[in-house]
């Protein structure tokens, strides 16, 4: 006798179809959005990392991108608990994580990261080397005071080859694509925003010259994976030093700095917001970032923002608690085609299985985020 499997709740399940991202097939539409944790002392992600990545792929996490990796360029990082995506011992711990999350079930890709002048507020690096941006300047406009720190030509095409070689890196240990990290303030959003980036050279200018470095950054990495491996890129209008921050004011404006990425070859946009209903633009529509991107580019969009909770992770981070909020409007937006998949970032934090309490409507089950999650790899 066959006994049936019960079907999900019919409100949820524009989040539990299958999506294709090119070959890459994904079983559901929940992504685990990349949050630094610092557990990889020296860089190198161990055991207790693999474990980690792996429980939100048994609990029904469709794809994971991990927290945010180091590039192989001596300014690129802060920590050294962060991990790195270069160096044998680093590459061979991502491969062990990559392991335990295919026996999981899930897909997995690495966000690659360079914080460039974002350094600057905060801890020493992790070597010996200057903080470096477009123009030598820190985050609020100020010179940084080293004449080291303005990048030239020479520093840009290291960068560019340190991102091309960590994204070949990825593939060879196996994992499902690689996401290039162009928001928040970090360097290639640096390129991109007028406060920080002020070259006279080809590298900046107006909107559309400044995307000519992550431009190149993602034709680079194109030609060093295979044509089918997916390249995404996470973008935002925000900094971390500026939640008010535009790159662009109107669609129109959006359009132009989207088009030279498109043309470079990315096949996902990460935009990162930090509330996912806001609309991005004033106007007759409702469409936030994701929504946006996908209608100016046809590009498939992961949408991100205090899903599920009802306050954003900068209040939740100082203690203030986070309570679960409906999710429905989300739902809407997703069967609507607003956006294709819904990073899930506090949520996957306190509870590795958010996916699968959401899908068996067992949502009143799902863990609360604290700000003592924080304190380890649960």
């Amino acid at each position: 006798m066959t006994t049936a499997t019960p079907a999900e709740p019919v409100a949820v399940q524009p989040l539990f179809r299958p999506f294709s991202i090119g070959e890459l097939e994904l079983p559901n539409r929940v992504v685990m959005a990349p949050m630094t944790r610092e557990f990889s002392p020296g860089g190198v992600p161990g055991q207790d990392v693999a474990e980690y990545y792996a429980r939100r792929a048994a609990g029904g996490t469709g794809l994971i991108i991990t927290e945010g990796t180091y590039v192989d360029h001596a300014s690129a990082g802060t920590s050294d608990r962060v991990p790195r995506f270069h160096g044998e011992d680093a590459l061979a711990g991502w491969e062990n994580v990559v392991r335990a999350v295919h026996a999981a079930g899930g897909r997995i890709m690495p966000q690659l990261w360079h914080v460039g002048a974002a350094r600057a507020a905060g801890a020493p690096p992790v070597v010996e080397a200057p903080v470096v941006g477009p123009s030598g300047l820190a985050l609020d406009g100020t010179p940084l005071g080293d004449e080291r720190s303005t990048l030239t030509g020479a520093d840009l095409d290291e960068i560019i080859a340190a991102f091309a070689t960590a994204a070949a890196e990825a593939q060879q240990r196996g994992f499902d694509g690689v996401e290039l990290h162009g928001a928040h303030g970090y360097l290639l959003d640096q390129f991109l925003w007028s406060v920080t980036n002020r070259r006279t050279d080809s590298y900046g200018g107006d909107l559309v010259a400044r995307t000519r470095f992550l431009a190149e950054i993602v034709a680079a990495v194109r030609e060093k994976v295979s044509p089918s491996f997916p390249v995404v890129l996470r973008l935002s209008q925000w900094k971390q030093s500026d939640y008010q921050a535009k790159l662009a004011q109107t669609p129109q404006e959006l359009d132009a700095l989207l088009t030279p990425l498109v043309d470079a070859g990315v096949d996902v946009f990460h935009a990162s917001t930090r509330r996912y209903w806001l609309p991005e633009f004033e106007g007759d529509t409702d469409l936030n970032l994701a929504g946006w991107v996908k209608k100016l580019t046809a590009k498939p969009t992961i949408t991100v923002g205090s899903v599920g909770l009802d306050n954003t992770f900068t209040s939740s981070f100082a203690g203030h608690p986070s309570s679960r909020s409906d999710i429905a409007p989300l739902l809407e937006r997703l069967e609507r085609d607003e956006f294709d998949l819904v990073a899930i970032g506090r949520g996957l934090l306190a509870d590795p299985e958010w996916a699968a309490k959401v899908r068996d409507g067992r949502a009143e089950d799902i863990t609360a985020f604290s700000r003592e999650v924080l304190a380890a790899l649960s």
